[in-house]
Protein backbone atom coordinates (compact mmCIF):
# COMPACT_ATOMS: atom_id res chain seq x y z
CA UNK A 1 0.00 0.00 0.00
CA UNK A 2 1.14 3.38 -0.88
CA UNK A 3 0.80 6.23 1.19
CA UNK A 4 -1.87 8.26 -0.54
CA UNK A 5 -3.87 5.44 -1.12
CA UNK A 6 -3.75 4.95 2.66
CA UNK A 7 -4.79 8.54 3.25
CA UNK A 8 -7.74 8.35 0.55
CA UNK A 9 -9.35 5.18 2.34
CA UNK A 10 -8.81 6.55 5.96
CA UNK A 11 -10.47 9.99 4.63
CA UNK A 12 -13.16 7.66 2.94
CA UNK A 13 -13.85 5.44 6.25
CA UNK A 14 -14.23 8.61 8.12
CA UNK A 15 -16.20 10.49 6.49
CA UNK A 16 -18.72 7.52 5.33
CA UNK A 17 -18.68 5.50 8.85
CA UNK A 18 -18.18 2.70 7.81
CA UNK A 19 -15.54 0.48 6.04
CA UNK A 20 -18.04 -1.15 3.92
CA UNK A 21 -19.22 2.64 2.51
CA UNK A 22 -15.73 3.56 2.27
CA UNK A 23 -15.15 0.15 -0.05
CA UNK A 24 -18.06 1.17 -2.16
CA UNK A 25 -16.59 5.16 -2.68
CA UNK A 26 -13.00 3.78 -3.65
CA UNK A 27 -13.93 0.43 -5.33
CA UNK A 28 -12.36 -1.87 -3.36
CA UNK A 29 -13.70 -4.82 -0.78
CA UNK A 30 -14.18 -3.99 2.76
CA UNK A 31 -11.21 -6.09 3.87
CA UNK A 32 -8.76 -4.18 2.08
CA UNK A 33 -10.48 -0.96 3.18
CA UNK A 34 -9.85 -2.50 6.78
CA UNK A 35 -5.72 -3.39 5.67
CA UNK A 36 -5.40 -0.14 4.57
CA UNK A 37 -6.00 1.59 7.59
CA UNK A 38 -4.68 -0.73 9.88
CA UNK A 39 -1.04 -0.31 7.27
CA UNK A 40 -1.76 3.39 8.08
CA UNK A 41 -2.26 3.41 11.62
CA UNK A 42 1.04 0.86 12.02
CA UNK A 43 3.36 3.28 9.36
CA UNK A 44 2.27 6.11 12.01
CA UNK A 45 2.42 3.98 15.53
CA UNK A 46 -0.89 5.54 16.65
CA UNK A 47 -4.53 4.26 16.55
CA UNK A 48 -6.58 6.18 14.68
CA UNK A 49 -10.19 4.47 15.01
CA UNK A 50 -11.55 2.95 17.26
CA UNK A 51 -13.37 -0.51 15.84
CA UNK A 52 -17.05 -2.22 17.38
CA UNK A 53 -18.85 -4.81 15.06
CA UNK A 54 -21.70 -1.77 14.38
CA UNK A 55 -19.27 1.32 13.82
CA UNK A 56 -16.09 3.33 13.50
CA UNK A 57 -14.93 6.27 16.01
CA UNK A 58 -12.45 8.36 15.47
CA UNK A 59 -9.52 8.68 17.78
CA UNK A 60 -8.03 12.19 19.25
CA UNK A 61 -4.90 11.46 16.83
CA UNK A 62 -7.25 10.05 14.20
CA UNK A 63 -8.94 13.66 14.28
CA UNK A 64 -5.55 15.59 13.55
CA UNK A 65 -4.77 13.55 10.48
CA UNK A 66 -8.12 13.60 9.16
CA UNK A 67 -7.93 17.27 8.94
CA UNK A 68 -4.72 17.39 7.39
CA UNK A 69 -5.11 14.23 5.14
CA UNK A 70 -8.30 15.51 4.26
CA UNK A 71 -6.55 19.12 3.09
CA UNK A 72 -3.54 17.71 1.35
CA UNK A 73 -5.78 15.20 -1.13
CA UNK A 74 -8.30 17.93 -2.00
CA UNK A 75 -4.80 19.64 -2.74
CA UNK A 76 -3.29 16.92 -4.58
CA UNK A 77 -6.61 16.72 -6.58
CA UNK A 78 -6.49 20.28 -7.39
CA UNK A 79 -3.04 20.61 -8.38
CA UNK A 80 -3.90 17.81 -10.95
CA UNK A 81 -6.46 19.78 -12.25
CA UNK A 82 -4.74 22.67 -12.94
CA UNK A 83 -2.00 20.64 -14.73
CA UNK A 84 -4.56 18.97 -17.07
CA UNK A 85 -6.04 22.63 -17.46
CA UNK A 86 -3.31 23.80 -18.58
CA UNK A 87 -2.59 21.28 -21.47
CA UNK A 88 -6.09 20.09 -22.41
CA UNK A 89 -8.71 23.14 -20.76
CA UNK A 90 -10.62 23.71 -18.17
CA UNK A 91 -12.67 20.18 -16.74
CA UNK A 92 -15.00 19.60 -14.00
CA UNK A 93 -18.23 21.01 -12.77
CA UNK A 94 -18.17 25.13 -11.10
CA UNK A 95 -20.82 24.87 -8.69
CA UNK A 96 -21.81 28.93 -7.90
CA UNK A 97 -24.31 30.99 -5.86
CA UNK A 98 -25.61 34.56 -6.94
CA UNK A 99 -28.45 36.07 -6.19
CA UNK A 100 -31.69 36.00 -8.26
CA UNK A 101 -31.91 38.35 -9.83
CA UNK A 102 -28.34 39.70 -10.49
CA UNK A 103 -27.82 36.19 -11.75
CA UNK A 104 -30.53 35.78 -13.85
CA UNK A 105 -30.02 39.16 -15.91
CA UNK A 106 -26.18 39.27 -15.25
CA UNK A 107 -24.35 36.23 -14.51
CA UNK A 108 -26.53 33.77 -16.50
CA UNK A 109 -25.37 36.08 -19.65
CA UNK A 110 -21.71 35.62 -18.49
CA UNK A 111 -21.68 32.09 -17.65
CA UNK A 112 -23.23 31.15 -21.15
CA UNK A 113 -20.51 33.13 -23.22
CA UNK A 114 -17.68 31.41 -20.69
CA UNK A 115 -19.28 28.34 -21.53
CA UNK A 116 -18.59 28.51 -25.41
CA UNK A 117 -15.17 29.28 -24.38
CA UNK A 118 -14.47 25.51 -22.31
CA UNK A 119 -16.69 22.99 -23.65
CA UNK A 120 -15.48 20.27 -21.52
CA UNK A 121 -16.66 22.38 -18.20
CA UNK A 122 -20.34 21.74 -16.60
CA UNK A 123 -22.19 24.10 -14.59
CA UNK A 124 -24.22 24.05 -11.47
CA UNK A 125 -25.71 27.61 -10.88
CA UNK A 126 -27.68 28.31 -7.70
CA UNK A 127 -29.78 31.29 -7.74
CA UNK A 128 -30.94 32.31 -4.57
CA UNK A 129 -31.38 35.48 -2.19
CA UNK A 130 -30.38 33.47 1.03
CA UNK A 131 -26.71 33.27 1.34
CA UNK A 132 -25.59 29.88 1.07
CA UNK A 133 -23.02 27.91 3.31
CA UNK A 134 -20.46 27.14 0.89
CA UNK A 135 -18.66 24.36 2.94
CA UNK A 136 -21.89 22.93 4.12
CA UNK A 137 -23.55 22.99 0.21
CA UNK A 138 -20.16 22.19 -1.61
CA UNK A 139 -20.03 25.51 -3.67
CA UNK A 140 -16.83 26.59 -5.09
CA UNK A 141 -17.96 30.15 -4.94
CA UNK A 142 -20.64 32.76 -4.41
CA UNK A 143 -21.74 36.29 -5.68
CA UNK A 144 -22.40 38.63 -2.62
CA UNK A 145 -24.18 41.88 -3.00
CA UNK A 146 -24.19 44.14 -0.14
CA UNK A 147 -21.45 44.05 3.13
CA UNK A 148 -19.86 40.80 4.00
CA UNK A 149 -20.80 39.01 6.92
CA UNK A 150 -19.04 36.26 6.83
CA UNK A 151 -15.52 36.01 8.10
CA UNK A 152 -14.31 33.00 7.02
CA UNK A 153 -14.01 33.54 3.54
CA UNK A 154 -12.16 34.92 1.06
CA UNK A 155 -13.33 37.95 -1.13
CA UNK A 156 -12.36 39.44 -4.60
CA UNK A 157 -14.76 42.67 -5.70
CA UNK A 158 -16.04 42.49 -9.10
CA UNK A 159 -17.96 45.61 -9.48
CA UNK A 160 -20.00 47.99 -7.27
CA UNK A 161 -23.80 49.07 -7.79
CA UNK A 162 -26.03 51.99 -6.53
CA UNK A 163 -30.01 51.77 -5.11
CA UNK A 164 -31.91 53.92 -7.52
CA UNK A 165 -35.39 55.07 -6.64
CA UNK A 166 -37.23 55.02 -9.51
CA UNK A 167 -41.34 55.61 -10.37
CA UNK A 168 -43.03 55.29 -13.44
CA UNK A 169 -44.77 58.95 -14.81
CA UNK A 170 -48.08 57.69 -14.74
CA UNK A 171 -47.82 56.96 -10.86
CA UNK A 172 -45.91 60.28 -10.69
CA UNK A 173 -49.10 62.12 -11.91
CA UNK A 174 -51.38 60.36 -10.27
CA UNK A 175 -49.53 60.73 -6.62
CA UNK A 176 -46.90 63.82 -7.15
CA UNK A 177 -43.42 63.62 -7.60
CA UNK A 178 -41.49 63.81 -4.27
CA UNK A 179 -39.66 66.91 -3.93
CA UNK A 180 -37.37 65.31 -1.04
CA UNK A 181 -36.48 62.02 0.47
CA UNK A 182 -37.85 62.92 3.43
CA UNK A 183 -41.63 62.99 1.35
CA UNK A 184 -41.07 59.12 0.37
CA UNK A 185 -42.76 58.40 3.83
CA UNK A 186 -46.15 60.19 1.77
CA UNK A 187 -45.81 57.66 -1.08
CA UNK A 188 -46.70 53.92 -1.80
CA UNK A 189 -43.54 52.56 -1.57
CA UNK A 190 -42.92 48.79 -2.77
CA UNK A 191 -40.21 47.07 -0.69
CA UNK A 192 -38.22 44.67 -1.07
CA UNK A 193 -37.73 42.15 1.75
CA UNK A 194 -34.13 41.44 1.00
CA UNK A 195 -33.23 44.57 2.26
CA UNK A 196 -31.73 44.57 5.94
CA UNK A 197 -35.18 47.07 6.65
CA UNK A 198 -38.49 46.54 4.92
CA UNK A 199 -39.47 50.19 6.86
CA UNK A 200 -36.59 52.59 6.37
CA UNK A 201 -34.41 53.12 2.73
CA UNK A 202 -31.01 53.60 2.67
CA UNK A 203 -29.99 57.21 1.88
CA UNK A 204 -26.76 59.63 2.37
CA UNK A 205 -27.92 62.80 3.76
CA UNK A 206 -24.77 65.56 4.10
CA UNK A 207 -22.22 62.19 3.91
CA UNK A 208 -23.77 60.53 6.74
CA UNK A 209 -26.20 57.62 6.33
CA UNK A 210 -29.87 58.19 7.06
CA UNK A 211 -33.00 55.97 6.58
CA UNK A 212 -36.09 57.41 5.66
CA UNK A 213 -39.16 55.42 6.55
CA UNK A 214 -41.02 54.06 3.92
CA UNK A 215 -44.54 52.00 3.44
CA UNK A 216 -46.78 50.81 1.08
CA UNK A 217 -48.99 47.69 -0.19
CA UNK A 218 -46.49 45.90 -1.49
CA UNK A 219 -43.49 43.71 -0.20
CA UNK A 220 -41.67 41.43 -2.25
CA UNK A 221 -38.44 39.46 -2.17
CA UNK A 222 -37.22 39.93 -5.79
CA UNK A 223 -35.76 43.16 -7.51
CA UNK A 224 -36.79 42.36 -10.47
CA UNK A 225 -40.92 42.36 -8.92
CA UNK A 226 -39.50 45.55 -7.40
CA UNK A 227 -39.45 46.77 -11.10
CA UNK A 228 -42.02 45.54 -12.60
CA UNK A 229 -44.78 46.24 -9.71
CA UNK A 230 -42.71 50.13 -10.53
CA UNK A 231 -43.64 49.85 -14.59
CA UNK A 232 -46.98 49.00 -13.42
CA UNK A 233 -47.46 52.51 -11.79
CA UNK A 234 -48.00 50.52 -8.60
CA UNK A 235 -45.48 52.48 -6.46
CA UNK A 236 -42.21 54.05 -5.91
CA UNK A 237 -39.38 51.49 -5.87
CA UNK A 238 -35.79 50.99 -4.63
CA UNK A 239 -33.89 48.74 -6.90
CA UNK A 240 -30.03 48.20 -7.82
CA UNK A 241 -29.53 50.03 -10.92
CA UNK A 242 -28.34 47.21 -13.04
CA UNK A 243 -32.04 46.30 -12.56
CA UNK A 244 -33.48 49.70 -13.74
CA UNK A 245 -30.94 51.55 -15.32
CA UNK A 246 -32.33 50.46 -19.12
CA UNK A 247 -35.66 51.30 -18.19
CA UNK A 248 -34.52 54.64 -16.89
CA UNK A 249 -32.17 55.54 -20.33
CA UNK A 250 -35.53 54.60 -21.98
CA UNK A 251 -37.66 56.44 -20.74
CA UNK A 252 -39.47 53.98 -18.97
CA UNK A 253 -39.26 55.09 -15.61
CA UNK A 254 -38.07 57.87 -14.16
CA UNK A 255 -35.38 58.12 -11.82
CA UNK A 256 -35.88 60.36 -8.28
CA UNK A 257 -33.74 62.60 -6.54
CA UNK A 258 -30.74 62.04 -9.25
CA UNK A 259 -28.82 64.43 -7.15
CA UNK A 260 -29.17 62.77 -4.01
CA UNK A 261 -26.29 60.53 -2.91
CA UNK A 262 -27.62 56.74 -2.67
CA UNK A 263 -26.28 53.52 -1.10
CA UNK A 264 -23.20 52.13 -3.08
CA UNK A 265 -23.12 48.17 -2.63
CA UNK A 266 -20.00 45.91 -3.46
CA UNK A 267 -20.36 42.84 -5.77
CA UNK A 268 -18.04 40.06 -4.19
CA UNK A 269 -17.03 36.86 -5.62
CA UNK A 270 -16.67 35.05 -2.32
CA UNK A 271 -14.26 31.72 -1.59
CA UNK A 272 -13.46 30.03 1.88
CA UNK A 273 -10.45 30.13 2.96
CA UNK A 274 -7.09 28.11 3.44
CA UNK A 275 -8.91 26.50 -0.07
CA UNK A 276 -6.77 26.93 -3.29
CA UNK A 277 -8.69 27.41 -5.99
CA UNK A 278 -9.39 25.33 -9.02
CA UNK A 279 -8.10 26.69 -12.60
CA UNK A 280 -11.64 26.63 -13.29
CA UNK A 281 -12.83 28.80 -10.98
CA UNK A 282 -9.91 31.60 -10.87
CA UNK A 283 -10.62 31.61 -14.46
CA UNK A 284 -14.10 31.92 -14.74
CA UNK A 285 -14.00 34.93 -11.88
CA UNK A 286 -11.23 36.50 -14.10
CA UNK A 287 -13.87 36.33 -16.85
CA UNK A 288 -16.90 38.05 -14.80
CA UNK A 289 -14.52 40.89 -13.44
CA UNK A 290 -13.29 41.60 -16.83
CA UNK A 291 -16.76 41.76 -18.24
CA UNK A 292 -18.33 43.14 -15.87
CA UNK A 293 -15.71 46.35 -16.30
CA UNK A 294 -17.02 46.57 -19.93
CA UNK A 295 -20.29 47.84 -19.09
CA UNK A 296 -20.86 51.32 -18.52
CA UNK A 297 -23.31 50.47 -15.56
CA UNK A 298 -20.84 48.38 -13.36
CA UNK A 299 -17.53 50.44 -14.77
CA UNK A 300 -18.61 53.91 -14.17
CA UNK A 301 -18.71 52.94 -10.15
CA UNK A 302 -15.27 50.96 -10.30
CA UNK A 303 -11.25 52.26 -9.31
CA UNK A 304 -9.68 52.11 -12.21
Amino acid sequence: MDLMTGMKTFVAAVETGSFTAAAARMHLSPKLVSKYVGQLEDRLGVRLLHRTTRQLSITSAGQLYYARAAQLIEDLDTLEADVRADVAGLTGTLRLSAPTTFGELHLQPLLLDFAKGHPDLTFDLYLSDRPVDLAEEGFDLAIRIGALRETNMIARRLAQTQLWCVAHTDYLSQYGTPDTIEALCHHRCIRDSNSRSTTAWPFLVDGHSSRIPVDGPFMVNSAQVVRNLALAAQGIGLCPDYVVAEDVQAGRLQRLFPQAETLTLDIHAVFLENRHLPARVRAFVDFVARRLKQQESFARLQDD
